[in-house]
């Protein structure tokens, strides 16, 4: 294995954090502000892009490349990696960023591949690359909102994607075909063909409330699903706080808000 091996364990039901049991001189690897705690005799330090080999190539202009590609869905160049430096078995953990699941990947049962939403990563162990995956397709491109630039988890290590809501997994047969929100689609492994469809109709279009666009999937493969991505529950929390409700000015209106904890 050219990644390092890790033990863990998922702790929570909706707001759930990961404990990585590092032995010594292993390293995991994390997006910065998904720390929660360590073990002292841990070392934390900012590394430049994954750490990987195949980060973009040796020398400093390839780590430049491979790095820099993670300014495009919206990263920072650098991550934190958590090494172990002493004798015997320790601890770092780290938590979701909003209510959801935190998904473990073993990349070497999945084919040494899985392609993610931008901001579904959360932790891995080093040697895993964490990259970007163009689509091929120009209508993906167009169209595909959440889904042209998407995150590329490769290696054959442990990593961990964090999702909204309720996650499930699915498996696709050959052929076999499901049509989704393009916010609800987690992850799918390479061999799902993934593509965009537009949802055709003036009623859909105008009155629809669902968007104008869908992801389509096609298997054979894995795919994982959320039921809440973190733009819906964003656009709903302003929604909420920014629009004057109905009831607003009257008597019962701020009887009303006052029992919802708004007074």
């Amino acid at each position: 294995m050219r990644n390092h091996e890790i033990d863990y364990k998922i702790f929570g039901e909706e707001m759930q954090y990961v404990e990585i049991e590092l032995d010594p001189n292993e390293t995991a690897i994390a997006e910065s502000g998904s720390f929660m705690m360590m073990d002292d005799g841990i070392q934390m330090q900012t590394i430049f892009g994954d750490g990987s080999q195949n980060q973009g190539g040796s020398g400093l202009l390839g780590k430049l490349l491979g790095a820099g590609k993670r300014l495009l869905v919206g990263e920072s160049l650098f991550m934190t990696a958590f090494t172990n430096n002493v004798n015997g078995k320790k601890r770092v953990s780290f938590a979701s960023p909003y209510p959801g699941k935190i998904i473990p990947l073993d990349l070497m049962k999945l084919g040494g591949k899985v392609i993610a939403q931008k901001d579904a990563f959360l932790c891995a162990a080093k040697g895993v690359s964490i990259g970007i995956d163009f689509q091929k397709r120009l209508g993906t491109g167009i169209f595909g909102g959440e889904g042209f630039i998407m995150q590329r988890l490769e290696g054959d290590g442990m990593a961990f994607m964090h999702a909204g809501g309720y996650v499930f997994e699915r498996v696709l047969e050959r052929g076999e075909l499901i049509k989704v929100d393009t916010g609800c689609l987690v992850a799918l492994t390479q061999t799902v063909d993934y593509d965009i469809q537009f949802i055709g109709g003036i009623r859909n279009s105008i009155f629809g409330g669902e968007g104008l666009f869908f992801a389509t999937l096609r298997g054979p493969g894995k795919v994982w699903l959320q039921t809440l991505p973190v733009s819906r529950l964003a656009s709903r929390i302003l929604s909420y706080g920014t629009t004057n409700r109905k009831e607003e000015g009257s008597i019962l209106g701020g009887i009303g808000n006052m029992l919802d904890g708004d007074g």
